[in-house]
Parts: structure tokens; C-alpha cells; sequence
């Protein structure tokens, strides 16, 4: 996992502290407007369901559409664009540990903070069979040995999509109750969608031939399997850097795709797809894609795909897979 380097780290601090001093306010074009800044692609969307078409919020995704999300690093901009924010949402775990470095210069009684990990029940982070897990070097910092990570991918379950706009939703009727109405239809015109999603997600395993994926990638998917009872199998956890698996791995995922007669391997969004091809190579399954949400292309950012459209993709190749 890529983490931000100590240098930008300090100077990105050291820039906004002095933001802070000078005490910088927003452009005046958007003095009057509710500001919203978002890390990722998943907390973007709840939250422009949640405003919808006001054309008095602002609401900016740090997240550059079609960038790998574990690998962010925030621009002293960026950090300026939070100082200066109404809300920001993120959602923790290992791909936001700078932010814990910001938290304290942040003004929150001008700043709403939102740890998307706050809002729902967190599981803990886990190496299924076969898996690879990545060796981590001795930190120089001192780590307890008993301290649980958990699985920062929480969006992934449509079930805690809902949680999460709700409470989104509360909290953006906290800071402007002018608009309250607008922004609790909003809210439940989104968690209506996604309540069909998952009781569609529902339908699909509760009638499939198996209850088992396998994917030739990253797994942040914890929350999602949890959710429908799946079992699983993968080459890494869902915060691995790791691209290239090992011999051991690929032959395990093969024996398991022939063993138990699996007819989809799957691949995540933004992925090279070589160890699915690998895999389908051996075995004859077809590869497809599942999406996590973790981030979209440019293209499917313009055009305004929503985390309930890729869910819906999502249905018809776990079909696909379980039939």
C-alpha cells in the first residue's frame, strides 16, 4: 500500500496551518453556497443524491475520476478545500490515514466532519484460503500487536449504502434545515433504489445454483459477501498493492475454479484483469467484471453513472456467476 511520503506529508500541514492563520475564506463566488468535499467516488455520490440539483451546494470529489483510489495523496489545495468546506466526508481505513494528520487543524464548528466508518457496523479485515497477504516491514513507530484493522470498504453492501445517505442526509438538513424537504425526498428517492437493489441481490442468491465467487484480483468486497452470504475466494485482500500473484496463489484459484466447476472469474474496475485472464486460461471460465465503486472512469463520471447504476451491472454478471 502506498502511503503518502513524510515531506509532502509535513508541507501539505505546513500550508494548511498557515491557511488557517491567514484566515482564508471562500471565493466569494461561493460564499453563499452549502460546500461539500468528498475523498472518494462512493461518498460523491451519496452525497449528490442527498443535494441532488441545488445549485447552491458545491460538492467536489478530491478522487480524480479513473485514478487508483489507495494510492491518493491530497494536494495543499485540496487541503484548503477541506479547511473550507461545510461537510467533508471520508470514509477511513488504510487509503485515508493522512487525513488523521488534518483532523486536528480542522475548525468543526465551521467543518462538519463525516467518517463514513462511524456509520455503519465495521468487520474486521481477513485472509480467506488461498489468499495472499502482504508482508509488512517492521515500522519504525511503535504498533500495538493486538490492534484490529478493520475493512474500510463498508459501501460495497447496498444495505449500508442506505445507512450511509441517511445519515448523510441528516446531518446535510443539520447545517441547511432551509431545504430540509428537498433534501429528505432526495434522500429517500436514492435509498428506495437501493433497497431495490439489494432486494434484488436478494432474489439472485436466494435462486442460484451456488453461493460461491472467485475473484483474480483484489477483494474489497467483504461487506458485500457478508451481506449475501457469499463465499469467497481471491488472490489479495482489498487493500493490497500487490498485482502480480504468485504460482501458489493462481494454481489454488485454478483448482478451485475446476474443483467446484465455477463458471465466472471476476476482475475489479481500473484492474489489468491479468491474473481473471490467467485463471480463465486454465479453466475455460469467463472473466467479467465486477465493479466495487472504489472509482469510475472520466467517461462514466460525465456522464453521471451513479453508485445504483453500477450496482445494477453488478446484478447481471453475479447472475452470470452463481448460475
Amino acid at each position: 500500500m502506498k502511503k503518502i511520503s513524510k515531506i509532502l506529508l509535513v508541507f501539505v500541514v505546513a500550508v494548511f496551518s498557515i491557511v488557517s492563520l491567514t484566515g482564508c475564506n471562500k471565493n466569494k463566488d461561493n460564499e453563499n453556497k452549502l460546500t461539500i468535499v468528498t475523498t472518494n467516488f462512493p461518498s460523491y455520490d451519496f452525497a449528490r443524491a442527498v443535494v441532488k440539483d441545488n445549485k447552491d451546494v458545491e460538492l467536489k470529489m478530491l478522487l480524480k475520476p479513473g485514478a487508483e483510489s489507495h494510492d491518493f495523496e491530497p494536494t495543499p489545495q485540496d487541503i484548503i478545500d477541506i479547511k473550507n468546506s461545510d461537510l467533508f466526508i471520508y470514509t477511513g481505513g488504510e487509503s485515508d490515514e493522512w487525513i488523521s494528520d488534518i483532523l486536528d487543524d480542522i475548525d468543526t464548528d465551521k467543518t462538519k466532519v463525516i467518517k463514513m466508518m462511524d456509520l455503519v457496523d465495521v468487520k474486521e479485515e481477513e485472509i480467506v484460503e488461498g489468499m495472499e497477504d502482504e508482508e509488512h516491514e517492521e515500522e519504525e513507530e511503535h504498533h500495538d500487536e493486538e490492534e484490529v484493522e478493520y475493512d474500510e470498504h463498508v459501501w460495497t453492501s447496498p444495505v449500508n449504502a442506505i445507512k450511509i445517505v441517511n445519515a448523510l442526509k441528516d446531518e446535510v438538513v443539520s447545517i441547511d434545515n432551509d431545504n430540509k424537504k428537498v433534501y429528505e425526498d432526495s434522500a429517500k428517492e436514492y435509498t428506495d433504489k437501493l433497497e431495490k437493489i439489494d432486494n434484488e441481490f436478494k432474489d439472485i442468491v436466494k435462486n442460484a445454483k451456488r453461493k460461491e465467487i472467485i475473484f483474480g484480483d483484489r477483494f474489497p468486497l467483504r461487506y458485500f459477501a457478508s451481506e449475501y452470504n457469499l463465499k469467497y475466494y481471491a488472490a489479495f485482500p482489498g487493500c493490497s498493492a500487490q498485482t502480480e500473484a504468485s504460482a501458489k496463489t493462481i494454481s489454488y484459484l485454478v483448482d478451485k475454479v475446476k474443483e467446484d466447476k465455477i463458471p465466472v472469474v471476476f476482475h475489479i474496475e481500473l484492474s489489468n484483469g491479468k491474473i481473471a485472464e490467467a485463471i480463465s486460461k486454465e479453466t475455460g471460465a469467463k472473466v467479467l467484471e465486477f465493479n466495487t465503486a472504489h472509482n469510475i472512469s472520466q467517461k462514466d463520471f460525465d456522464a453521471g453513472v451513479t453508485y445504483v447504476d453500477i450496482m445494477e451491472e453488478n446484478t447481471k454478471v453475479l447472475k452470470e456467476a452463481l448460475n
